[in-house]
């Protein structure tokens, strides 16, 4: 029987923190925009973190003022507190 190995961002607050690591990572279009789906391919495949892990890092980003999220869900805005963990 396989058994399931630790999961590193099944934390949300972990999730949060290395989602806007990656965001820090990419450049951002017009107006500060990062489009989600390039930190998303980051965070899935490269990680091989899960799709609910990147929903809940994504709202706990979001509900900590790290992150604005556009209502299309399309793009993310790094926002000044955020800002701040990108420097640590």
């Amino acid at each position: 029987m396989k058994t399931t190995g630790e999961r590193p961002y099944a934390d949300p607050e972990a999730a949060a923190r290395k989602l806007l690591e990656l965001a820090g990572q990419v450049e951002p279009v017009q107006d500060g925009r990062i489009h989600i789906e390039k930190i998303n391919a980051l965070f899935l495949f490269t990680l091989k973190a899960s799709g609910p892990e990147f929903g809940a890092g994504i709202r706990y980003a979001v509900q900590h003022g790290w992150l604005e999220l556009h209502e299309s869900g399309t793009y993310v805005r790094v926002l000044p507190p955020g800002e701040g963990l990108l420097r640590q």
